[in-house]
């Protein structure tokens, strides 16, 4: 039996993912020093950013949980590579936070502070999606872990579905240089391609339809 079960895994990482996305909501604060007759003005103009990036930090991190039980529920056996992937993507998941906080405080200004600030987020989403990748290739290496797999060429489609994010990021990065509101926008179409079951050999194995 391996040290860890599936089930440990399983919680822990749901405590690492339900811990990264509470933190988002410490960015949203209640504008402070407002002249009468300017809340309104004050919540929506100076915060704009902020609710942005709380919203498609939710959705990206949210998605990544999705995928995250997606690819591990089907899982049989837990081995040493597959805990220390998991502990790799995990790591990129708890970072998230941060980077999104440099993009509330800085989007709206503009200039050089948003591009930088937009090439850190794109960073650590890139991070998460290569470890995700890598996660996803172990998972479907062999049957070992999964216990059966669909053909080769299925294998082998699944993960090119599943890999194109990290090209993606890699655009989006670059663009961040550029438009740091459309490489925001980007990442939030790329949430929602993943809300979809990019990796559905490991969330049905054995299936040969």
């Amino acid at each position: 039996m391996p040290a860890v079960t599936k089930n440990r895994l399983e919680a822990f990482s749901d405590g690492v993912f339900a811990i990264a996305i509470t933190l988002l909501v410490i960015d949203l604060r209640a504008p402070a020093h407002v002249p009468p007759g300017r809340l309104a003005h004050d919540l929506w103009w100076n915060l704009w950013p902020n609710y942005l990036a709380y919203a498609i930090s939710f959705l990206v991190i949210g998605v990544m949980w999705l995928n995250h039980h997606r690819m591990i529920d089907p899982v049989q056996w837990v081995d040493t590579p597959l805990l220390l992937l998991n502990l790799h993507l995990l790591l990129w998941t708890a970072l998230l936070p941060f980077p999104t906080s440099v993009v509330a405080e800085h989007l709206r200004d503009g200039g050089s502070n948003a591009k930088v600030a937009m090439a850190l987020y794109g960073f650590v989403v890139l991070g998460a999606a290569v470890a995700f990748v890598c996660l996803f290739g172990w998972l479907t290496r062999d049957e070992r872990i999964l216990g059966s797999l669909p053909p080769k060429p299925e294998v082998r489609r699944a993960r090119q579905r599943f890999g194109l994010g990290v090209l993606v990021y890699s655009v989006a990065l670059a663009l961040s240089f550029v438009s740091p509101l459309l490489a925001l926008l980007m990442h939030a179409a790329m949430a929602l391609y993943y809300a979809f079951d990019q990796s559905a050999v490991a969330a049905r194995p054995g299936d040969e339809g």
